[in-house]
C-alpha cells in the first residue's frame, strides 16, 4: 500500500487513521454478519462516515474522471489527490493507494489474464475485499469493469463474506438463524455495491442497472452464500437431518413440494449406492429431489449433487491428518441447491431438477465392508474395494435416476469427487468429464464469465474403465491404478451407472478443490452452472454472459 503526502490536513490526520482500523477491527468482532446490497447508480456518500474502496483493472482507472467518483470522495479527496493515486499504482500483481486515511482508497487489479483465467479477474477482487474492507457499520465497494464482467465481479464479492461463525466474543449470542448468521447481535455490517461500467469504445455508460438486474445479482449473492455456509458448517450442525431441512425451508420459498427417499426405503427400492454408504451413520442417508416443471418447457435438465455430509472414509478410514476438513464433501450437493433456488428466481424456463445424494459416510457395525457387493439403482453390481470411494457410489444412483424417473436429456453431477482433481487441474479450476465435446467447450466458456474456472480432463472410457474391473462383479468401485487419470476414472465410473451409451448430455464437475479457500468455503458452482444454463432462463444478464455454440476446437482442427 501507497500512502499519498502533500495535503497539511492528510498529514494532521494520518496518526488518527491507525486508531481508525483498530476501532473498526473492534466493531468486527462483534459483527454477525455482513449483509450485501447492489445500488443501479453510484449513491452520494462521505467516505470518513461510510468508507469507500474503488476496484478496477488499471487501463479502466484511467478512463475515469474524478467528476465520475466525485459524489463518493468529496469533500474529503480532491482531483489532483485522485490523479496522483491512479498515476502511483502498479499492480504486482495487484495495489492499492490510500486516497483519505484507510477510508477512502482505490485498487487495482492484475494487468494481464490468461485464456485460461476470466477476464474479470474475481479472484483476486475477492483478495483485495478481504483484505481492505473495513468492516464497520456501512461502507462502499465500487466495481470499475465492463459489462460483461459484471455478474463474476458481483459474485467475487460475495465470496469474500462468508455466513457461518460461532466465535462467541463480547457475550453475543450464536444461535444460527436461517440465513446462516447469528441471532442475538445487535449490529450487522452492510456492505452496498455499486458499478461504474466502461463500455467497449473506452467511454463510461450512462445506462444504469435494471431492476431485474440487480434482482439477479441480489439473489446470485444469497445463494453463492448459502452453499458456502452449508459446506462451512460441521456436521454436528449439518447432518442429513439438517441438509434436508435446509432445502425443505428453500423449496418452501420457492412453492415447490420436495421428494424425499430415506433409510430403509432406500434399500427397498433399489438405491443400494447411497444406502450402502450411509447405513452405519446414526442419522439415515436419504435421496431428495426438487422439480421445477413450467408450461412449454422444451428440455430436461436434473442437476445431481453430492452430499457427503462427513467422509471419515469407512472402513477404509482416512488419517488423522486427511480427515479434518471433510464436512466439504457435502459441496456438490451445497452448489446444486444454491443454484437451483437462483435460477428458478431468475425464471427457468425449462424443466430443472436438483438431485441431492445424501449421506454420512461413518463408521459402525452396519457399515459396509471392503469386499462388500452392492446392487446400485442402475441394476449394475459393485465389489467395494474401497469404502472412501463412496461419493462415486452416491452420484451413480443420483444419475441414473435423473435418467430412469426423471427423463431428463441433459444432466450435470457436482462433486468433491477425488484428491487427485486438484493435481490434475489445480486448486482454482474444477475439472470438467463429459460425452459432449460441445458442451465441454460451453463449460469452459461459462467458468471464464463466472469466475468459477474449469478445466477438461480426459474422457476416454474405452482406456479407462477398464481400471473398474471385477471378477465376480460388474465393477469394482475404486481403480486399480492410482496413476492412471483417476480423476477421470472416477467420473466414467458415475457415467458407467448412467451407461455409456446414453444419448443426451452428461457432464461431470469435480470441485474437491476449488469448494474452499484455505478454512472457509468459496460458494464454487452457483455461479458455474447460472451462466452455463443462463440461455433456459429469462434473466437478460445470465443470456448475455451464456455461453455460445461455437465450434469445438478439435472439429475446427479437424476440418482444416
Amino acid at each position: 500500500m501507497r500512502v499519498l503526502d502533500g495535503a497539511k490536513a492528510y498529514r494532521l490526520l494520518f496518526s488518527c487513521s491507525k486508531r481508525y482500523a483498530s476501532s473498526a477491527n473492534r466493531v468486527s468482532s462483534k459483527m454477525a454478519g455482513t449483509d450485501i446490497k447492489f445500488s443501479p447508480t453510484l449513491t452520494r456518500s462521505d467516505p470518513q462516515q461510510k468508507p469507500v474502496l474503488i476496484i478496477g483493472q488499471l487501463r479502466h482507472l484511467n478512463l475515469l474522471k474524478f467528476e465520475q467518483l466525485a459524489c463518493k470522495l468529496e469533500p474529503r479527496v480532491s482531483e489532483e489527490t485522485f490523479k496522483n493515486a491512479i498515476s502511483c499504482l502498479h499492480p504486482a500483481p495487484t495495489d492499492k493507494c490510500s486516497l483519505y486515511l484507510d477510508v477512502a482508497s482505490v485498487a487495482a487489479l492484475p494487468l494481464k489474464a490468461s485464456r485460461h483465467n476470466t477476464a474479470s479477474r474475481a479472484h483476486a477482487i475477492t483478495r483485495l475485499i478481504k483484505n481492505h474492507v473495513l468492516n464497520v457499520n456501512e461502507e462502499h465497494v465500487v466495481l470499475v469493469c465492463e459489462r460483461e464482467n459484471i455478474f463474476a465481479s458481483a459474485c467475487a464479492v460475495a465470496r469474500a463474506f462468508p455466513l457461518y461463525s460461532r466465535k462467541t466474543g463480547n457475550g453475543f449470542s450464536t444461535s444460527p438463524t436461517n440465513d446462516g448468521g447469528d441471532a442475538g447481535s445487535h449490529r450487522k455490517c452492510l456492505i452496498n455495491i455499486e458499478f461504474v461500467i466502461i463500455d467497449k469504445d473506452g467511454g463510461v455508460e450512462c445506462a444504469t442497472l435494471n431492476e431485474e438486474e440487480i434482482n439477479c445479482l441480489q439473489v446470485t449473492t444469497r445463494a453463492i452464500r448459502l452453499t458456502a455456509r452449508i459446506v462451512d458448517t460441521p456436521c454436528n450442525e449439518m447432518n442429513v437431518d439438517h441438509f434436508v431441512q435446509t432445502v425443505q425451508e428453500l423449496s418452501k420459498e420457492l412453492c415447490i413440494v420436495p421428494q424425499v427417499i430415506r433409510g430403509e426405503e432406500l434399500r427397498e427400492r433399489g438405491f443400494g449406492g447411497i444406502y450402502g454408504v450411509g447405513k452405519a451413520a446414526a442419522v439415515p442417508p436419504a435421496l431428495v429431489v426438487l422439480s421445477h416443471e413450467p408450461k412449454g418447457a422444451q428440455e430436461t435438465i436434473a442437476l445431481v449433487g453430492k452430499g457427503i455430509v462427513y467422509d471419515t472414509g469407512g472402513l477404509s478410514i482416512k488419517g488423522k491428518t486427511a480427515m479434518p476438513g471433510m464436512k466439504r464433501d457435502c459441496g456438490g450437493a451445497a452448489a446444486i441447491l444454491g443454484a437451483f433456488y437462483a435460477a428458478v428466481k431468475c425464471g427457468f424456463k425449462d424443466n430443472l431438477h436438483a438431485v441431492f445424494c445424501l449421506a454420512e459416510n461413518s463408521v459402525g457395525p452396519n457399515a459396509t465392508r471392503p469386499d462388500d457387493i452392492h446392487t446400485l439403482y442402475s441394476g449394475r453390481t459393485v465389489e467395494i474395494n474401497n469404502t472412501d470411494a463412496e461419493g462415486r457410489l452416491v452420484l451413480a444412483d443420483g444419475v441414473c435416476y435423473a435418467n430412469k424417473d426423471l427423463k431428463a436429456n441433459i444432466i450435470l453431477d457436482m462433486a468433491t469427487l477425488t484428491g487427485a482433481q486438484g493435481v490434475a487441474t489445480g486448486k482454482y479450476h474444477g475439472a470438467i468429464l463429459t460425452n459432449s465435446e460441445e458442451w465441454e467447450a460451453k463449460s469452459l466458456q461459462a467458468g471464464r464469465k463466472s469466475g468459477d474456472l474449469l478445466a477438461p480432463i480426459i474422457y476416454c472410457p474405452e482406456l479407462h474403465f477398464s481400471e473398474f474391473a471385477s471378477a465376480i462383479a460388474d465393477m469394482k468401485n475404486s481403480v486399480s491404478d492410482r496413476q492412471n487419470a483417476q480423476s477421470s476414472c472416477a467420473g466414467l465410473f458415475v457415467a458407467a451407472h448412467l451407461g455409456f451409451d446414453y444419448h443426451g448430455v452428461w457432464m461431470h464437475v469435480d470441485m474437491a478443490t476449488p469448494v474452499h479457500n484455505g478454512e472457509r468455503a468459496t460458494g464454487y458452482g452457483v455461479a458455474l452452472l447460472l451462466t452455463l444454463f443462463g440461455n433456459h432462463t429469462n434473466c437478460a444478464l445470465l443470456q448475455s454472459i451464456a455461453p455460445t455454440d461455437e465450434e469445438p476446437p478439435s472439429k475446427r482442427l479437424c476440418r482444416d
